[in-house]
């Protein structure tokens, strides 16, 4: 059975101001604050102005990839060819191995939870027949998401100079992402088990990067419950998030805070902020 959702069933609607706007001085130099349940923008800093969106991208893989995937207990094998490349630039990875056999549900995991880019890759040139193709299918569904200000040339997040959205474009993605209950499924996990693999035979535990740099994901009033983070030199820490506060929910997208993966995380520190002032 096909994962796919009906976009034209779906309701999506832009969110409007709030009245009651949050003030908070942030790290991050874009960033976009969503009541999911009331339809509301409680927080708006540069939204609208172009960002890379580094391994945030993956987020739209991933959703596209359940659109077209009719099994996800499929398995396929991994090409040694596309480790080489990712190797050089430095990609991050999930930890998988040339000529790995997984399913097509490992993949989703893997690219979400530690941004693996091996995982995203094999997910995305078998699905699609290349990476190229497939990221054809990532900008048709930001155009059917009215994701105005968003490019995408590559499938993983690598930098690129054509390869980018806004923190309000994210926001509107996240708002029709999490109805897809598998996505939903995804996102939110803090980690995943993968049983034994012809080349992992003890089997394989992600984790999320998320969740693996915060020492609690309790709020105040709630919990943050789920999100994807993301980073290169070009875009900063960034990080999409969603949490629940009071008993509804809100998505947090913010990007272009300063640091890097040895520094602290900035795009963490953001969000318990925001989250907490609510």
């Amino acid at each position: 059975m096909s994962l796919r959702q009906d976009i034209a069933s779906s309701k999506l609607f832009v969110p409007v101001q709030s009245e009651g706007t949050l003030d908070i001085s942030l790290h991050s130099s874009n960033a976009i604050l969503v009541n999911l349940d009331k339809n509301e923008v409680l927080l708006d800093k540069n939204s609208e102005e172009i960002i890379y969106p580094a391994s945030l991208t993956k987020m739209m893989t991933i959703l596209v990839a359940i659109e077209h995937i009719d099994n996800l207990q499929e398995r396929i094998v991994l090409p040694r060819e596309i480790f080489d490349d990712l190797y050089q630039e430095n990609a991050s990875m999930a930890g998988f191995l040339p000529n790995e056999e997984l399913t097509l549900e490992d993949l989703l995991y893997g690219s979400m939870l530690p941004s693996g880019a091996e995982a995203t890759i094999g997910l995305t040139e078998y699905i699609a027949g290349s990476e190229q193709a497939f990221v054809k299918l990532m900008n048709d569904k930001a155009q059917q998401l009215e994701m105005e200000n968003t490019n995408f040339t590559n499938t993983t997040g690598l930098h690129n100079a054509n390869h980018y959205t806004t923190v309000k474009d994210i926001s509107l993605f996240l708002q029709y992402a999490l109805m897809n209950q598998e996505f939903r499924n995804v996102y939110t996990a803090q980690r995943y088990s993968i049983q034994s693999t012809n080349l992992h035979p003890e089997g394989i535990t992600l984790t999320s990067r998320m969740f693996q740099n915060m020492s609690s994901s309790m709020l105040p009033q709630g919990e943050i419950v789920g999100g994807k983070t993301g980073y290169t030199d070009e875009a900063g820490l960034c990080l999409a998030s969603l949490a629940v506060v009071n008993g509804q929910e809100y998505i947090l997208v913010t990007a272009g805070a300063e640091g890097g993966p040895r520094t602290e995380q900035f795009n963490i520190v953001d969000a318990f902020s925001v989250y907490s002032a609510l």
